[in-house]
């Protein structure tokens, strides 16, 4: 790949904060989602990652910082994986903020927990998983409910969704303005089938909304077998244009890239999307976004 083969020896490190990064321990908690995806039914745990990223530095980049995001286990698990992931934390500082799960469907039910998890540290944002929930899953009152007790208490709301989503979360997120959504993954744009003028249209309208910001990560994962950087570069590019690099951040999506690409691969890809921006730009985009988001000091 073109971007990882030029010598930047000159140059200096591009520090990184990683706003996707899941870990797992199926001897601690339940992760039914693991069953379907033998390639990564084991734990994944800080060691693996370190070993991940071995080197990133002579590819010019310095990990900073992680954000941690529910990692799919049973409901039932979410308390236990906000307990389980700050004692990582106290462990491993490069854990520097927690996005949770919160079944957010159950309306106003939800406040005793979304009060709890204001009670951790670590935690400053929210994902419910939506990408196989049926169509106006998000449009009831019991689930816009749930999105509002997120602006109350301070949190943000990451957006897991496929790109036929797209235009039902981007209704919810202007009826919730007060709310920061998270795009994870662009919105998995369908790479592989490559008709994405849909997607182009929607990603561009759901930019409008301020209150909108688009992690660029997991493209590989969503792409057919032998994909090159540069045929992902044109969806990274429709994101940075839309959304501009101050409301897009970096995410590694690590382990699940994993099945796709390597860690410094994709942070190569991405930083050749960014090639043209200012210094300051690339930093937004590779820190300073996450910085914002997520509220790491």
């Amino acid at each position: 790949m073109p971007s990882t083969k030029i010598d930047r020896s000159g140059e200096p490190p591009v520090t990184v904060i990683d706003s996707h990064l899941h870990l797992w321990d199926p001897r601690l908690l339940d992760y039914p989602w693991l069953a379907q995806v033998p390639g990564l039914r084991r734990s994944y745990l800080p060691a693996d990652l370190s070993t991940a990223t071995a080197g990133l530095g002579s590819g010019g980049f310095h990990l900073e910082a992680v954000v941690f995001v529910e990692a799919g286990r049973t409901d039932a698990d979410a308390d236990a994986e906000v307990d389980w992931v700050e004692q990582l934390a106290a462990e491993w500082p490069m854990l520097r903020a927690m996005v949770a799960h919160v079944p957010l469907e159950r309306g106003a039910d939800t406040g005793a927990r979304i009060a709890a998890l204001r009670r951790h540290r670590l935690v400053t944002g929210v994902r419910r998983n939506l990408q196989d929930e049926a169509d106006g899953f998000t449009t009831t009152d019991d689930f816009v409910a749930g999105v509002r007790l997120l602006g109350e208490a301070g949190l943000s709301f990451d957006l897991c969704v496929r790109h036929h989503q797209l235009p039902e979360v981007t209704a919810l997120a202007a009826r919730v303005p007060e709310v920061t959504f998270v795009l994870d993954h662009l919105g998995k744009p369908p790479v592989a089938v490559g008709d994405t003028a849909q997607w182009r249209d929607d990603l561009a309208r759901m930019a409008q909304l301020p209150n909108v910001v688009c992690k660029l990560s997991g493209l590989a994962t969503e792409s057919s077998r032998g994909w090159l950087g540069h045929d992902l570069l044109p969806y990274l590019d429709h994101a940075l244009r839309h959304f501009g690099p101050d409301r897009c951040l970096f995410g590694g999506d690590w382990p699940v890239a994993t099945l796709a690409t390597g860690y410094r691969r994709w942070l190569g890809v991405v930083r050749a999307a960014c090639a043209e921006l200012s210094e300051p730009h690339r930093q937004s985009v590779f820190a300073d976004t996450a910085r914002r988001v997520y509220r790491i000091d």
